[in-house]
């Protein structure tokens, strides 16, 4: 039997899916992980134990599938963590994820010295405290003795594959998304560097997302099976979903996203946007919010107190009306990426009446979610004609999520067979580095209608969400 293997890092679980060359799912195993946060805003994860599930998932599909052992394997991966390793390879940090907001001040600091323009525009990335350029600064001056003892700063995927390989490589892709690789040049930038106090040799080699590994260690039974670095998850989503360039793909896992894969390298001016290079003259121009399902989750762990499980609430919002009865949700829970840039926004639920039940919490919540998405994509819309949403992620189970995405961006949305798409992605992108035909696209299962009647009460809906931002937006802090 022939089977492609895809294992997709991500924030809260690692998926390892084993796929058939059409996309078609043989075998999958998941192991769900923590984030912890020690202090308010801190969001932090073990690298040891992340490592560890992604190794187990792997033995687990090895086990299930044997004797058959896969034709390949290739990486998907969340960006923009960041873990001091010693010269041994062992974490002397935690790994500091996309969610922590720890680097705000450094980040403010650049804005008010009119610096951030520059970091822009040579790097693609907004500056925020997400990007692991500030987050080294931030080390820099309050924990030094990591800063001052650490071998190499590393993201999460360079630590499974110095586990794995014994080596340091990141793929561009993911080099793209730390705020310290040139965008043009698709190196570490010399200057930004020096900013940081570091050198080019305290961070992993480049490589591009087809480089080829060897002989992992961990698994003597694949020691002739080309292990692929692969790419950052929101480049695998996209790539999974669609072959179609300057088609919109839609995220929502723990986080949201919105992406553009495009032929030129695009700066947004008011950089509401970053831009990433991912191969051969492609790249991925978007926007992330800090803000998915974990809205829902809160609500049910923190809100509500409630045992039931997510996929409860999801059910119980379709006995709301659209628009929640005027309810209006700023789901800035844990701050704000794209397009605000802002980690010290917060989350509102604005308009609450005494008729207000929590059916229409939850779907404010929901579409609260959907209206970030939205308001990431104005930039997009200005240069791309998009047509067509494809949906990927935890989400995509979800027909309520799937028809208020579609009715507030008025756009079909379209739900491929494997909403794993990060994960096939990845495997997609193994299959052409091997030169190996991939049968078919990705089989669409549904495609979801805007509602024009329903479209107009979102319009007025992203409205009002606009002016709370911007009325708002004073009292962040």
């Amino acid at each position: 039997m022939e089977y492609f293997l895809g294992i997709d890092i991500g924030t809260t679980s690692v998926k390892s899916v084993a796929f058939s060359s059409t996309g078609k799912t043989i075998c999958e195993h998941a192991i769900s992980y923590p984030i912890k946060h020690p202090i308010p805003d801190w969001s932090e994860q073990d690298p040891e134990e992340i490592a560890e599930s992604v190794f187990k998932t792997v033995e687990n599909i090895l086990r299930d599938l044997s004797p058959h052992v896969p034709r390949l394997c290739c990486f998907s991966s969340a960006m923009h963590s960041l873990i001091a390793v010693d010269k041994n390879g062992r974490a002397i940090s935690p790994s500091i994820i996309w969610a922590d907001n720890r680097a705000n001040e450094m980040a403010a600091r650049i804005h008010r010295n009119n610096q951030a323009n520059r970091f822009y525009e040579l790097t693609g990335l907004p500056v925020h405290a997400m990007s692991p350029f500030c987050k080294l600064l931030w080390l820099r001056e309050n924990q030094k003795d990591i800063f001052n003892n650490a071998y190499k700063f590393i993201g999460i995927k360079e630590y499974v594959f110095l586990k794995l390989f014994g080596i340091y490589a990141v793929d561009v892709s993911i080099a793209a998304a730390t705020g310290l690789m040139n965008g043009e040049t698709r190196r570490w930038d010399p200057w930004i560097l020096e900013q940081t106090g570091i050198s080019e040799n305290r961070l992993s080699a480049i490589t591009e997302i087809g480089k080829i590994f060897y002989s992992p260690g961990i698994f003597p039974s694949l020691k002739n099976t080309p292990f692929i670095i692969g790419g950052s998850d929101g480049a695998m989503a996209n790539i999974g979903s669609t072959d179609e360039t300057g088609s919109l793909v839609i995220t929502i896992g723990t986080s949201s996203a919105a992406r553009l894969i495009i032929n030129t390298r695009q700066i947004d001016p008011q950089m509401r946007t970053f831009c990433y290079y991912i191969n051969e003259n492609k790249w991925l121009v978007g926007g992330a919010s800090n803000n998915g399902g974990i809205v829902l989750q809160w609500l049910q762990e923190n809100f509500f107190n409630s045992k039931e499980d997510v996929s409860f609430f999801l059910n119980q919002a379709l006995s709301a009306e659209p628009g929640s009865g005027g309810l209006i949700f700023l789901p800035y829970l844990m701050g704000e990426r794209a397009p605000l840039w802002n980690a010290d926004a917060r989350g509102v639920l604005f308009g609450l009446r005494i008729h207000h039940r929590q059916a229409d919490m939850v779907r404010a919540s929901m579409e609260g979610v959907v209206y970030c998405l939205y308001a990431i994509s104005q930039s997009l819309f200005e240069t791309t004609d998009v047509q067509n949403i494809y949906a990927s992620g935890g989400f995509a189970r979800s027909e309520l999520w799937l028809q208020i995405l579609s009715d507030i961006f008025n756009l079909p949305v379209i739900v491929c067979d494997t909403i794993e798409n990060s994960a096939w992605g990845a495997a997609k992108t193994g299959m052409k580095v091997l030169g190996i035909d991939i049968s078919a696209k990705s089989a669409m299962s549904k495609t979801y209608y805007p509602n024009s009647s329903v479209h107009s009460i979102y319009k007025k809906g992203f409205k009002k969400f606009q002016r709370l931002n911007e009325l708002l937006k004073g009292e962040f802090d």
